[in-house]
């Protein structure tokens, strides 16, 4: 049961629980097509990113969504996104330059820019999921459950 009641605005729980306030959905919704659409970041990179934020922001609803992240040892690139992520979401206060020269050997400063950019965004929707109590039940697209997410960590 989510903390609040869903609006009859948005298309999905998520949306729906931002949709008391339609202007604000739909600007919440503009945002994020312009992050997804304009990125020029690989499309599994950014998954496996929203996988990683997922766990450390502790949202269930997405969570379940992907499941866990699927990295490619072998993807240096991937690799940073995905660490660099993992801080964000455990101790933003903690990065440092030291943590932007490690992107930059693999990102151009408009990457690093788009992957911040899709960080934050993510890590908003997110954690609203997560306060608002946004459970797997409510996750129309998940391809795996809280149970089993459990059973293999």
């Amino acid at each position: 049961m989510t903390r609040i009641e869903l609006s009859e605005f948005g298309s999905s729980p998520f949306e729906k629980l931002i949709g008391h306030n339609a202007e604000i959905l739909s600007k919440w919704i503009e945002l994020e097509n312009a992050i997804f659409q304009s990125s020029t970041l690989n499309t599994h990179l950014l998954e496996q990113v929203r996988r990683t934020l997922s766990f450390g922001n502790e949202c269930e609803y997405c969570m379940v969504k992907g499941g866990k992240p699927e990295l490619n040892k072998n993807d240096k690139k991937e690799q940073s996104a995905t660490a660099f992520a993992e801080l964000f979401a455990i101790d933003h206060k903690s990065i440092s330059d030291e943590h932007f020269n490690i992107l930059k050997e693999d990102f151009t400063d408009k990457e690093i820019s788009e992957l911040c950019s899709f960080i934050s965004f993510i890590t908003a929707c997110q954690k609203l999921g997560r306060i608002y109590n946004l459970t797997e039940d409510l996750q129309a697209n998940k391809v795996t459950t809280i149970k089993e997410i459990n059973n293999v960590c």
